[in-house]
C-alpha cells in the first residue's frame, strides 16, 4: 500500500516515440486533438513546447486550474487556447516560428504522452512568369520564358501545359529565390500555367504567349504602328500651330489698320 510520502507510480500508455504531423499556413488557427474524449477529474494535462521542453499550458480539474500563461515566455500570448473538455490546445493566428514539436502529458491514474511535430507555413507567392531574354531572333520559332519566386522555401515549382507537368523543381531550403525556365512555339495554342506549391496550398500563374511572345517581325510591325501614330500627332501638333500663328497675325493686322484708320 502506498503511503502520503511516496510518490506515485506511473504507468506509461502509448507510443511514446509516434508523432503527428500537423501543417497550417501562417494566420490560420491549428488544434492538436489527442483523440481523447473527456479528461477525468484527477488527470493533470502539460502541454510543452520545443527542445529542451517548455511548459506551455497546464489543466487540472480537480483543482480548476486551466492556465496558459507559461507560453507568454516564449511567444504565445493570448494564443493559446485550452479545451476544458478533452485537454486540446489550439493555436491562434499562428506564426512560423510556431513550428516545432509540442508535448501532452496526461497524468492520471496513468501517464499517456501524445507528441505533434507542428509546421507552419508562411503565405504562398503568386509566382512570376516572364521573358527569359529581351532580345527577339527572326531566326528562332520559340520564346524562351522564366518563371520565378523569391524568398521561399519548402515547396515545388512547377510547369503544366493544360493538365499535364511538364517540369519541377523542389527546395527544402529557406527564404532562397527559385526559377523554372521553359520554352514555347510563338504560335503555340496550348494553355501553360505555372504552379507554386506546399504540402497545403498552392498558387498558380498563367501563361499569355501572346503577351509576352513577339517574333521580331510582329515587334517590328507594333514599332512602325507606334511610329506612324506618333508622326500623325506631331503633324496634327504642327497644323494647329500653323493655324494659331496665322489667326494671331490677322487679327494683329486689323488693330494696326483700325488705329491707322482713327488717326
Amino acid at each position: 500500500m502506498m503511503t502520503d510520502d511516496e510518490d506515485p507510480v506511473y504507468l506509461l500508455f502509448g507510443d511514446s516515440d509516434a508523432v503527428k504531423s500537423v501543417s497550417v499556413t501562417e494566420g490560420d488557427s491549428v488544434s492538436l486533438e489527442s483523440g481523447v474524449t473527456e479528461i477525468q477529474t484527477r488527470d493533470v494535462i502539460t502541454w510543452t513546447f520545443g527542445h529542451p521542453e517548455t511548459r506551455i499550458a497546464l489543466m487540472s480539474k480537480e483543482s480548476g486550474t486551466f492556465s496558459t500563461s507559461d507560453g507568454d515566455a516564449v511567444g504565445f500570448r493570448d494564443r493559446l487556447k485550452l479545451d476544458h473538455q478533452t485537454g486540446s490546445l489550439t493555436i491562434t493566428n499562428t506564426r512560423t516560428t510556431d513550428s516545432g514539436l509540442y508535448t501532452e502529458n496526461i497524468k492520471g491514474t496513468k501517464l499517456t504522452i501524445y507528441r505533434f511535430r507542428v509546421t507552419v507555413y508562411a503565405p504562398l507567392p503568386v509566382p512570376v512568369i516572364s521573358r527569359n531574354s529581351s532580345q527577339c531572333s527572326s531566326s528562332s520559332s520559340s520564346c524562351s520564358l522564366l518563371c520565378s519566386v523569391v524568398n521561399v522555401g519548402h515547396l515545388t515549382l512547377s510547369w503544366y501545359k493544360g493538365n499535364s507537368l511538364l517540369s519541377s523543381i523542389s527546395v527544402s531550403d529557406l527564404s532562397i529565390s527559385l526559377s523554372l525556365p521553359l520554352e514555347v512555339e510563338y504560335q503555340d495554342k496550348n494553355t501553360y500555367s505555372c504552379v507554386l506549391n506546399n504540402l497545403i496550398s498552392n498558387q498558380t500563374q498563367h501563361l499569355d504567349i501572346t503577351q509576352l511572345c513577339h517574333t521580331c517581325s510582329g515587334l517590328l510591325t507594333v514599332l512602325t504602328s507606334a511610329a506612324a501614330a506618333v508622326s500623325l500627332l506631331l503633324l496634327a501638333a504642327v497644323g494647329i500651330f500653323c493655324i494659331y500663328k496665322r489667326h494671331r497675325k490677322t487679327d494683329q493686322e486689323g488693330k494696326s489698320f483700325l488705329l491707322l484708320t482713327r488717326l
